[in-house]
């Protein structure tokens, strides 16, 4: 997988989370674990490649801080200097601010790489034009309704891998654009980044593997194009797409394991036309971004 370095970004100021809905509470967290000793340094940020067009920028650090994404310029990124490259307008984004005294999931002192936010604030958010869809509208989701992407088949061994782990609970949102492309994003939180990484070689993700098949998708091969830009240090990317002859509908998929939390991202769209690559690969980056 390509990464590409980038310098800390500099510029504006930290942009504010836009209000969100009462949301019922939050199941509590695991105690943070103490340190065994010093921990290489970790950058935040890594590049901001082809594909994206948000840069994290940090504000003072401490207990409550937001953290803002914000957009750039088209001309700012090499590549993206057209009209219309087909990406999605998102909204400005922003990193919840984190309960007191809780580092972020690559700081030092927390070597589990626990995500303390809440988990549904750090679901990106839909772009303009979307429909919600009305089973995932960013909340809590049980274990059927994301077993429920894959075929029947596979169900029953998922969620029974999902049982015997240390799965903390899920996040989900999806939604449909008007081009009828069908977007599904769910995080996966478990108690620490190691049992993130055994669920995903229990089920056989990886840079070879897409795991269990999913349902509406004859096969999925390694997306050759994904070039792993805008990743976060210490994440890892597993992207692939349903290759030709698609049936009613082609898939893409992609994974993004991150500290204790996975992610998996699926968009389709009817009709045998394709479905679009380059807002799947920006989804996936600014999701992997917010989870950074």
């Amino acid at each position: 997988m390509t990464e590409q370095t980038a310098a800390p970004a500099t510029g504006p100021e930290p942009v504010a989370a836009p209000p969100a809905p009462d949301l019922p509470p939050v199941p509590p967290l695991p105690p943070a674990p103490v340190a065994q000793g010093p921990r290489p340094p970790r950058r935040v940020l890594r590049a901001v490649a082809r594909w994206t067009a948000a840069v994290l920028v940090f504000g003072a650090a401490g207990a409550g801080t937001a953290y803002g994404i914000t957009s750039m310029e088209r001309t700012d990124v090499p590549g993206l200097a057209t009209e219309d490259d087909g990406r999605w307008d998102y909204p400005a984004l922003a990193l919840p601010a984190l309960p007191a005294d809780k580092p972020r999931p690559y700081n030092d002192g927390n070597p589990s790489e626990v995500h303390y936010a809440d988990l549904r604030e750090l679901l990106l958010p839909a772009p303009a034009g979307a429909t919600v869809d009305k089973k995932l509208k960013g909340g809590w989701v049980s274990n059927e309704q994301f077993v429920s992407e894959f075929i029947e088949t596979d169900r029953p061994g998922i969620v029974r891998t999902l049982r015997e782990g240390t799965l903390r609970h899920i996040a989900a949102r999806g939604w449909t654009m008007p081009d009828g492309t069908s977007n599904r994003i769910y995080l996966l939180q478990f108690s620490s980044a190691d049992d993130a990484d055994a669920y995903r070689d229990d089920r056989y993700i990886g840079a070879s593997s897409a795991g269990a098949p999913l349902r509406g998708a004859h096969e999925l091969k390694l997306d050759e194009s994904w070039k792993g830009g805008g990743k976060i240090e210490g994440t890892s990317s597993y992207v692939f797409s349903e290759p030709k002859p698609y049936d009613s509908a082609q898939v893409r998929a992609g994974y993004v394991v991150a500290g204790d939390t996975l992610a998996m991202v699926v968009q389709s769209r009817e009709g045998g036309v394709g479905t679009p690559r380059v807002p799947f690969h920006q989804t996936l980056i600014l999701q992997n971004q917010l989870l950074g």
